[in-house]
């Protein structure tokens, strides 16, 4: 990804933000709300987690012997995993999460690197290069995969591109795998190369050190079952590994995916000037499209990231205020007439993903 352009957006114009923000402001002042997580942020941390370390310890203590049950507690450390990363490390790392700005970062720390990420290189990602320059070709790293895939209309398309909508669903199942091998040390290099590094205050060197730290004790704890579990042969032990970090890797892909890789969002290009025509805000609303909004279930489970759009608009607002958001949302982009990009279904979102795929590959 290049670095060496910076786009601007339109911000001369901010009817609409100003307006949008005094309203989501007025709505956390009149019901007297805090914008951070209440109890039910609490219990939902609790709950994923238990359902990430559980499973683990009911392994590794040799709890069964059943190779069978070995598998299904795996699957459930995977979804236990995607959990974690959905709702509890995504909120730590926007620094929504709490008040608290060291818990936030330690919170952000401790679960994005229990499940093999490096908080560092997700937060400048994430944070710094998704959140701003969402969906913008050369710009946004979440839209630039390997060049066998293709997820939008300005990136070269290759023939075996055609067939993307069949294969892309197996390597969303690769994703953590990567993130928890490659993918980190590569990244850190880039960023410290894109002067991302210094932005953040951090050398290179010393994330080195933590990064290589951070994954030594990852792969300590994945494998103590292999050595404290008799029963257990090292093929055991790495298919239960593939199982957890599958189950987890196409959690997210169908999470984030249908937010932005979808027929209903648009993919702008900044002008000769490496300007866009749009206010930040309302590019955000161009590009992202929310989904299943009225399933309290789906919200809860995912970190109500099926509201992308209001996540887009208020990232340090806690995603349990969502819902209640996205009323106002709605309202305010109706009124202004900016599109209000939404599907009522989950499995409508995943299937506008994959007829974007199908578009793309031809």
């Amino acid at each position: 990804m290049e670095n060496t352009n910076i786009v601007r957006f339109n911000n001369s114009n901010r009817t609409f933000y100003n307006e949008l923000k005094k309203r989501v402001d007025n709505y956390f002042k009149e019901n007297k709300l805090d914008k951070n997580g209440n109890l039910n942020m609490y219990i939902k941390t609790v709950f994923m987690f238990s359902m990430y370390l559980t499973p683990y310890f009911l392994i590794t203590l040799g709890v069964f012997e059943s190779k069978i049950v070995w598998l299904l507690l795996s699957v459930l450390m995977g979804l236990g995993m995607a959990g974690i990363g959905l709702s509890v490390m995504h909120d730590a790392n926007h620094g929504s999460y709490s008040k608290n700005v060291k818990f936030n970062k330690f919170l952000g720390y401790m679960s994005m690197n229990i499940v093999g990420g490096y908080s560092l290189n997700w937060r400048i990602q994430h944070n710094v290069i998704h959140h701003t320059y969402t969906n913008i070709h050369n710009h946004d790293e979440d839209i630039a995969p390997p060049g066998f895939m293709r997820f939008e209309p300005h990136a070269e398309k290759k023939k075996i591109h055609k067939l993307q909508f069949l294969y892309a669903w197996f390597f969303y199942c690769l994703m953590t795998i990567m993130w928890s091998t490659t993918k980190d040390f590569n990244q850190l290099i880039r960023y410290n190369k894109m002067g991302y590094l210094k932005t953040a205050n951090a050398t290179f060197g010393r994330e080195l050190f933590v990064l290589i730290l951070s994954k030594l004790a990852y792969y300590t704890f994945m494998i103590l079952p292999y050595f404290l579990v008799k029963e257990m042969t090292f093929l055991n032990w790495l298919t239960g590994f593939l199982v957890i970090h599958a189950i987890a890797s196409l959690c997210l892909a169908m999470i984030f995916q249908p937010a932005h890789v979808v027929e209903e969002t648009q993919f702008p290009l900044p002008d000769e000037k490496n300007s866009l025509e749009d206010h930040w805000a309302i590019h955000q609303l161009k590009t992202t499209m929310n989904f299943a909004t009225r399933n309290p279930v789906l919200t809860w489970l995912v970190g109500g990231l099926n509201h992308q759009v209001e996540h887009h608009l208020f990232p340090s607002i806690c995603h349990i205020h969502y819902p209640k958001l996205s009323k106002i949302v709605k309202e305010t982009a109706n009124e202004f007439n900016i599109p209000y990009n939404s599907t009522k279904t989950f499995a409508g979102a995943l299937w506008s993903h994959e007829k974007m795929l199908w578009k793309l590959g031809r």
